[in-house]
């Protein structure tokens, strides 16, 4: 799901993968032990993949090839049921339940080196005695520097079960400190940026949907309510989704007793209705969503839950279309089958669902989004083509493919070069940063004193091209560095700030002239739809 034209090479065994899936295929739907018919097909499958490794010409990693025919086959009912490895269930849950051991830090790999960019308030690490600015050179006596080091391995290293401990060896100021760090358990938030964007305005930006977001979306809208709060710009662009419960529980905030948020629909499970309790916060406050081709999932239910009961104005492009309800269900060796089990339709009556035709890299590129030219206008076959529904208040939507915003907002590629992309991807500007703040880093208040007061010079963007060119090989290109300036400046600013005050910082930078906002904020004046 992304915003940019993504490229995708079929592996070298999709016609293996596609031969023993159809064979797993004709048996999807039965037991796979209980008939002796289903015990010969399993065998027959084993035996090819021990022939195969016992008589191919290259070396075969026979779970590599099993795992990649198991999501060939469950991709053939739809895009997103799929298998998990074991090995990536613990990311999974973590990224589900917001939470890790480890000791609570953000670093960087500048130079083959550890560095610390930010240290989480109240964390392990920042208690033992960790800044930002050192550089870990050794974990547990193991050395910790060179081109072996990944962020894998420095992951494997760090993270580890709550209290216990990890020794670290960091250089500060050119001299070696050891320090001893008892691990805990470290947050992740999934509200990664709340604060005002003028007297009555407030911006809070949901990262993801994970299961303490919704503890977590009241704690800011109470924050920024303290602050004045009036009205809301709710930010959902990149937004992949996660926990449904989530979502509904947010929407919950916005919308008065009764009024539904979402219904599931499903063969094995019927029918759910959420609806609103009517104890939300946001009752009576204004409300522009802002989403994208990369919002999918709990964002939808979310938009779209506001958009048909007429509370929000949905500002942006069309979102990414997946309306299917998954299950996970665990298997023997640990691994995960997620399953769709049902589907999700809108208080109007939308199933968001985007059509599945041609193959998944397709489906997940969405390349007809593109030829259509749909980042920088409204596809006008949206509206000729879908399903026509009524909002409580009478306003037409559509469905058949992702929320459509009210407002439409067309992709900013102004300033764009691959000089900048170059930059971007290398990390350039994350490694100059953290250099550059080195005995800078308490010259600032606080995040909105930094977004009002740094200015990036002419020759501060002079050091930042030197540097790519001595550090990363990227030699500046006149006329496209020049045509960048300003995305150049901006970029740099912003991961300044977001080293001093994580995403906060970021978004804080990013915000003070973004399209989106802008158009979010003019609706709002405008009073549309409430």
């Amino acid at each position: 799901m992304s915003e940019n034209r993504i490229s995708y090479t079929l592996p070298i065994w999709l016609s293996l993968f596609l031969c023993v899936g159809l064979l797993i295929g004709e048996q999807l739907g039965k037991p796979l032990i209980g008939t002796n018919g289903n015990q010969k097909d399993v065998q027959k499958l084993s035996d090819i993949l021990t022939i195969l490794d016992s008589r191919y010409v290259d070396n075969v990693n026979k779970d590599s090839i099993f795992e990649a025919t198991i999501n060939d086959m469950l991709h053939k009912l739809d895009p997103h049921t799929n298998y998990i490895p074991a090995k990536e269930m613990k990311a999974m849950n973590e990224s589900i339940e917001a939470k890790f051991g480890g000791i609570g830090v953000r670093f960087l790999l500048i130079r083959d080196t550890i560095c610390i960019s930010y240290v989480m308030p109240n964390s392990p690490s920042l208690l033992a005695g960790v800044k930002a600015g050192d550089k870990i050179i050794e974990v547990n006596g193991d050395k910790m520097t060179g081109k072996k080091v990944n962020n894998e391995k420095v992951m494997s290293h760090l993270k580890g079960d709550p209290k216990s401990q990890v020794d670290v060896t960091v250089l500060r100021n050119g001299k070696k400190k050891k320090i001893t760090i008892t691990r805990d358990q470290i947050p992740i938030s999934t509200i990664t940026c709340a604060y005002m964007l003028d007297k009555e305005t407030g911006y809070i930006l949901i990262d993801q949907f994970s299961i303490p977001t919704a503890d977590e979306f009241e704690i800011a809208v109470i924050k920024l309510m303290e602050l004045g709060m009036k009205s809301l710009v709710l930010d959902l662009r990149n937004n992949g989704g996660g926990v449904l419960t989530s979502a509904t529980r947010i929407a919950d905030q916005f919308l008065k007793e009764g009024a539904v948020i979402l219904k599931t629909k499903g063969r094995s499970v019927g029918e759910q209705v959420y609806k609103a309790n009517g104890s939300g916060l946001l009752e009576k406050t204004k409300v522009a969503v802002l989403i994208n081709s990369n919002s999918a999932s709990a964002s939808e239910i979310l938009a779209g839950a506001l958009q048909d009961n007429d509370r929000a104005v949905i500002v942006g492009r069309r979102s990414f279309g997946k309306g299917l309800v998954q299950e996970d269900r665990q298997l023997r060796d640990g691994s995960n089958l997620r399953i769709t089990i049902a589907r999700y339709y809108t208080p109007s009556g939308r199933c968001i669902q985007r059509p599945y035709k041609g193959t998944y890299e397709e489906y997940m590129v969405d390349e007809e989004r593109y030829s259509h030219g749909e980042m920088f206008k409204m596809d006008s076959s949206v509206y000729s083509h879908s399903k026509k529904y009524k909002t409580v208040s009478g306003r037409t939507v559509y469905g058949g493919g992702g929320i459509t915003p009210d407002v439409f907002v067309p992709y900013d590629s102004s300033g764009t070069s691959f000089y900048l992309t170059e930059l971007q991807y290398s990390g350039v500007f994350s490694a100059f940063a953290f250099d550059y703040l080195q005995g800078k880093r308490n010259d600032w208040k606080n995040a909105h004193n930094f977004v009002k007061t740094f200015i990036v010079s002419d020759e501060l963007i002079h050091k930042l091209e030197n540097y790519a060119s001595k550090n990363y090989k990227i030699e500046r290109m006149n006329s496209e560095a020049h045509h960048s300036k300003l995305n150049i400046a901006k970029y740099l600013k912003a991961e300044i700030a977001r080293q001093l005050w994580v995403e906060e910082g970021f978004y804080r930078v990013l915000n003070e002239k973004d399209k989106e906002i802008k158009a979010a904020l003019k609706a709002l004046k405008k009073s549309l739809i409430f």
